[in-house]
């Protein structure tokens, strides 16, 4: 089984730094180091309300990955603003995602069967520039086939469920971890490159990463909480080490 890769998504070094409008923490310097300590990318999402990330930031984060030979995985809403900032910075990656401004964190997947016509020409525009496109579904099988018919070369699955029954002990997290294994199964038998990403933490990486299917986990929140108490640099390190012993064990 192929090495998982693990994308940093350091949204929230930025949600630190504008809540006192300061020029620190830098989300940049933090992308440096987690490059430094093994992650394979970074993520980043600039909102349509800039709550965190800024355009500048993305300027900044797309010269370093450039340089350091690193994908940046843009995420974005599907919106012509976010269209023209895509094009304009061309990031190895763009993941599309819903956005609602009363939101506090993505909710849930991208609804590609309900917006396939909207977001088609988004998809087209974006790969035809050389840009790789995801969506950000929930783990469903008509939201797979979906973005396959719209274009996508890339599906990222929405952890978010399974990652909260883990938590809080649900009876439906068996279930809602097999519904991630069936939606893999297929977007990988549909020619979709399958990654994974939200809420994911020490305690729910691995059966995630024992997914054989899955090439990339994004993961930021906890990480950047965890850095808090251990530093950024370990935090990622175990996280990867969590990730490898799962594909090991599945292996074995």
């Amino acid at each position: 089984m192929s090495k998982l890769r693990l994308g940093v998504n350091i949204d929230h070094v930025a949600t630190v730094r504008n809540a006192r409008g300061e020029g620190y923490p830098d989300p940049v310097r933090a992308a440096e180091m987690a490059l430094a300590a093994g992650a394979d990318g970074i993520t980043a999402h600039l909102r349509e309300d800039r709550r965190h990330i800024s355009d500048a930031d993305i300027d900044a984060l797309a010269l370093i990955t450039r340089r350091r030979g690193r994908p940046l995985n843009l995420e974005m809403a599907v919106t012509p603003e976010m269209e023209a900032i895509a094009l304009a910075h061309h990031p190895h990656a763009a993941c599309l995602v819903p956005e609602r401004r009363e939101e506090v964190t993505t909710e849930g997947g991208l609804d590609v069967v309900k917006g396939h016509n909207a977001i088609t020409p988004v998809v087209r525009r974006l790969a035809d520039a050389g840009i790789r496109v995801s969506c950000f579904i929930d783990p469903d099988l008509a939201q797979v086939a979906a973005s396959r018919s719209a274009g996508a070369q890339v599906v990222e699955l929405h952890t978010g469920a399974y990652c909260q029954a883990v938590r809080e002990r649900s009876p439906d997290t068996e279930a809602l971890l097999q519904n991630l294994k069936k939606a893999a199964r297929e977007a990988a038998r549909l020619g979709l490159e399958v990654h994974a990403g939200h809420g994911i933490d020490y305690e729910t990486v691995k059966p995630i990463a024992a997914i054989p299917e899955l090439v990339e986990l994004n993961i930021g929140h906890f990480l950047i909480g965890e850095a808090i108490f251990i530093g950024l640099g370990p935090a990622i390190q175990r996280m990867r080490a969590l990730m490898d012993e799962a594909r090991a064990e599945r292996a074995a």
